[in-house]
């Protein structure tokens, strides 16, 4: 901790330029941000520099004082003397804003004083110390390399290079500008910084100026014997700006006589304190430099880590039912670098769950159960409930060490954890996940719940829900379960837990991947977490109307099934369906499965319904509008939360190979968009009174992708010229001008665009089209004709595939197909497709995480009240009030426009096209 020491001729001060370590951390070290999605990169390259210079100094030539000094704004008094100065210099970036007051923090947290001034900039501050502490005969020692600071150099004051580790002084100053100390400010007055907008003289640089004034002396000698010069062009300069160079040599001298905001005696340098420090550094999840200053100061965690491979032994598991005990287990845990958290719930759904009991692990086999809401078993108390600490006074001791920034809590699919947590007032933080570690090194390998994980990984079988709770009408809820029974169980999941993560969290630095964790995936569950208790409002009046509408047109197609096959029958039935087809009417193509009955799926019916066959066509009818009743407008109103009136979807984050984000309970994601019905659906979500719905989609993303991944230069200059990118390729293929265009040779060319995506078969398209197959196959060998970089773009994602045996989005995100290599001929054909179209898929998946990880902090900087609600494919949801629409749509369109920045500069632009209404359908 900084003391209070006089300043003498013995003393030794530092003062450190913190503004200029902050930009040399920041232009230094690539992205990096913390779990919670604030960026940290400046932090931590601030932090790695200050560390250094304190161990550095260690020894003889050691700080008696040290201070770091920063600039407080960007208007200082220099803006009165010159307004221009400073003007060119561009806002700082958008993701080191944020930064600097944290870094105020980490230099706190070093125990150095923070020294700042409105009005002035950090240089002036450093001029006017250094002299308080020359004048009292101390040497003086000024941590940076800016060459403004340069004229404070003298016998008393040095500068010290902080990368290079060099000492700059009178001879390193007569090096850069050819001249002395005292006279750089006249040099520097004469060839000006166009970076700091000083003017100086036209045509005048370091050199000349040098010269200039080693031949007259000073400045004003100088511009007083203009008329000396010899050379015309140089003379005429200097006196027509020797204003200029007079207001420049103001601009650049720094001043030295600042009243200072806190007296130099008090940056006496200490130690800083240990548990402070690394508190801090944890809190921001910064494990090298953590373990550094912890073996430095010996301040490391009390427990040592377990083996993450021994053998699981679930009798040495804890079961928590005191506060006294559960205070104890609070302490062990704040001791660590990190723990696992698991919760127990009464149902599956995080935004309806009531909360049973949490399970923290603090080491390998070293874990235990906090009952809360059990409501009898083995350890009752003799009233027939157990014994168990009130939920509230429970939550109240847990709270601090959940939300303590200082222990990284790991979990296991740990969206769910954040949102019941949250429900109890809980935000916790920081977290990883275990699930989403395993997703982005093996997507596609294998699953990535925990007990195939443990499987794999340990050789362990967890205990199984089914053991402890039972199965069908015998199963019980969890607070109904014994509590031995229950402590095991849950107590394994966190064990277990803790374990996979320190098995698989140096994977990601081992292959590559940790930045397309950080980056991609570990913001994600917080982000999820809140857009699903969020909720999104539906019109029950609405979807009874569509559920009475669909019903109606059910029968009607049934009717038309029925004349149609000259018989009743059951629409539900797969085998009387395929009897009726294929072995009473006779119709082509009938395929028989392993089990001997007729296939009769969609695109059975779909190929007989498009040579015109009414019963096919009648039945896809019938299927169409039961799955949308069933599915949707039955569904949404059985899904409603009585609680908040509103339905809550459930996001999974690991279940594609390639990034894209699922939803189930309701499934909100699959809903036709294309058809009149789907609409009808759409318009069934509401905003609330006063409030409007925002739809933001991005405009082809997957197509412009196509064209940036494939460099195919015809589609990326038409995306950059704004052109119907449809119109634009039928024109291509089929040779008809753009204004002579109709509406069949565009769709034609829309069908094959987004089919070569996916890979598409002639088979297929000649079922998107309606056409033969032969003249699919001919419109797909044109499409390649004019656009080879397409095929070539195919022919490399499968050799790539079947060489590595995965492929990488734009981002570096891995899909992996092992199919690829597979001796069944179709198996390996879909694991070429998948190949094919992983890299645009997962590259748009990619960009919208990367939108949705940025977008709460926009929408709170902004001060707007807008929430983020729902994430279709490329479409995001929000729900704002009216009056801030207007603020909402291009603050949305910014952030999702700029995604891929800074990590992939894409050579097409990014539309998003954004609406707001009352309802969803209308927000399209």
């Amino acid at each position: 901790m900084a003391t209070t020491r006089p300043v003498t001729k013995d003393s030794h001060v530092y003062l450190v330029d913190g503004s200029g370590y902050i930009f040399r951390a920041y232009h230094a070290l690539p992205p990096l941000t913390r779990s919670d999605g604030t960026p940290v990169g400046a932090v931590q390259g601030f932090c790695n520099m200050l560390w250094k210079l304190l161990e550095d100094l260690k020894g003889e030539d050691q700080p008696t004082h040290l201070a770091v000094i920063f600039d407080h704004s960007a208007k200082t008094f220099r803006n009165d003397l010159y307004p221009e100065y400073k003007a060119h210099r561009p806002e700082p970036p958008e993701d080191l804003r944020p930064q600097f007051a944290i870094i105020r923090d980490a230099t706190k947290a070093f125990d150095l004083p923070s020294i700042e001034m409105d009005g002035f900039e950090a240089d002036d501050l450093i001029a006017t110390y250094a002299r308080q502490a020359a004048e009292k005969g101390a040497r003086v020692t000024i941590a940076s390399s800016d060459k403004d600071l340069m004229q404070l150099v003298n016998d008393q004051v040095t500068l010290l290079d902080p990368m290079k580790v060099r000492r700059i002084g009178d001879a390193e100053v007569r090096e850069k500008f050819g001249v002395g100390p005292e006279r750089v400010i006249d040099v520097q007055a004469l060839a000006g910084d166009s970076v700091d907008n000083v003017p100086g003289v036209p045509g005048i640089g370091i050199k000349t100026a040098a010269e200039l004034i080693n031949t007259y002396g000073d400045l004003e000698t100088l511009l007083a014997r203009a008329e000396e010069i010899k050379q015309p062009a140089r003379r005429t300069k200097l006196i027509e700006n020797a204003e200029n160079a007079r207001i420049s040599k103001l601009l650049v001298t720094l001043k030295d006589d600042i009243e200072t905001p806190d007296p130099l005696e008090g940056f006496g340098a200490a130690d800083p304190d240990g548990e402070k420090l690394i508190a801090f550094l944890r809190s921001m999840e910064f494990r090298t430099i953590t373990r550094r200053v912890e073996e430095a100061l010996g301040a490391g965690p009390a427990d040592e880590t377990g083996d993450a491979t021994a053998p699981v032994d679930r009798s040495g598991y804890q079961c928590v039912q005191t506060a006294e005990a559960l205070q104890d287990w609070i302490a062990r845990a704040k001791r660590m670098r990190v723990i696992a958290v698991d919760t127990e719930t009464d149902a599956l759904s995080a935004t309806a769950a009531g909360l049973v009991g949490i399970s923290i692990a603090v080491k390998p086999g070293e874990a235990c159960y906090i009952p809360l809401a059990h409501l009898g078993g083995d350890l009752a108390d003799g009233g027939g409930r157990p014994q168990q600490i009130e939920m509230a006074q429970a939550i109240g001791l847990l709270k601090p060490l959940l939300e303590d920034r200082a222990v990284l809590k790991v979990g296991q699919n740990i969206k769910y954890d954040l949102a019941v947590l949250a429900r109890q007032g809980i935000n916790m933080a920081p977290v990883d996940d275990t699930m989403l570690i395993s997703y982005v090194q093996e997507a596609g390998l294998h699953g990535h719940g925990m007990d195939e994980l443990s499987e794999l990984h340990l050789g362990h079988k967890p205990v199984a829900f089914k053991e402890v709770a039972g199965t069908g009408k015998n199963q019980k809820s969890f607070g109904e379960i014994d509590l031995k029974r229950a402590t095991e169980y849950a107590a394994e999941d966190a064990d277990i837990t803790l374990r996979l993560y320190e098995l698989l969290k140096p994977g990601l630095a081992g292959k590559g991947l940790a930045t397309v964790y950080e980056t991609l995936e570990r913001p994600m569950p917080a982000v999820l977490a809140r857009m699903e208790l969020n909720g999104i409002k539906v019109d029950v009046a609405q979807l009874s109307r569509l559920s009475s509408e669909f019903a109606q047109r059910m029968a009607q197609a049934e009717e038309e099934a029925f004349e149609a096959a000259g018989t009743r029958f059951n629409l539900g039935s797969p085998k009387q369906i395929g009897d009726i087809i294929f072995g009473d009417m006779g119709l082509p193509g009938g395929k028989k499965t392993k089990t001997g009955a007729w296939s009769t799926d969609a695109s059975v019916l779909e190929e007989l319904a498009n040579d015109g066959h009414a019963l096919p066509r009648a039945l896809l009818t019938w299927r169409q509008f039961a799955k949308l009743k069933s599915t949707y407008s039955d569904a949404l109103k059985a899904a409603i939360n009585p609680d908040t009136g509103r339905v809550h979807t459930s996001f999974s984050l690991a279940a594609t190979t390639t990034g894209r984000l699922s939803s189930s309970d309701p499934n909100l994601q699959n809903i036709p968009i294309r058809t009149e019905e789907g609409r009808l659906i759409r318009e069934a979500f509401v905003a609330e009174k006063g409030h409007v719905l925002v739809a933001a989609d991005y405009s082809q993303i997957e197509l412009r992708l196509l064209a940036h991944i494939a460099g195919v230069d015809a589609l990326k200059d038409a995306f950059k010229a704004g052109h119907d990118i449809h119109a634009m390729t039928a024109s291509e293929m089929f040779g008809v001008p753009l204004d002579q265009m109709d509406p069949m040779t565009r769709r034609k060319a829309k069908a094959i665009n987004f089919g070569i995506i996916y890979g598409i078969s002639a088979f297929g398209l000649a079922n998107n089209l309606g056409i033969k197959r032969d003249e699919a196959k001919a419109y797909i060998e044109a499409y390649f004709e004019k656009f080879p970089g397409i095929a070539a773009y195919m022919d490399a994602m499968k050799e790539t595939a079947r060489e590595k045996g995965y492929i990488e989005t734009v981002f570096g995100r891995r899909c992996h197909f092992p199919g690829i290599r597979d001796k069944n001929p179709q198996m390996r054909q879909f694991a070429e497709r998948q190949a094919i179209n992983a890299p645009i898929q997962g590259s748009a998946a990619d960009i919208i995480r990367r939108a949705m990880a940025r977008m709460d902090a926009a929408i709170e900087e902004a001060g707007l009240k807008a929430r983020m609600l729902l994430q279709v494919h490329d479409e995001l949801v929000f729900e704002c009030p009216e009056d801030e629409a207007g603020a909402l749509i291009p603050l949305v369109q910014d952030v999702m426009g700029k995604a891929a920045l800074p990590a992939v500069d894409l050579s097409v632009p990014l539309v998003v096209e954004a609406k707001a209404a009352l309802t969803w359908g209308q927000a399209h």
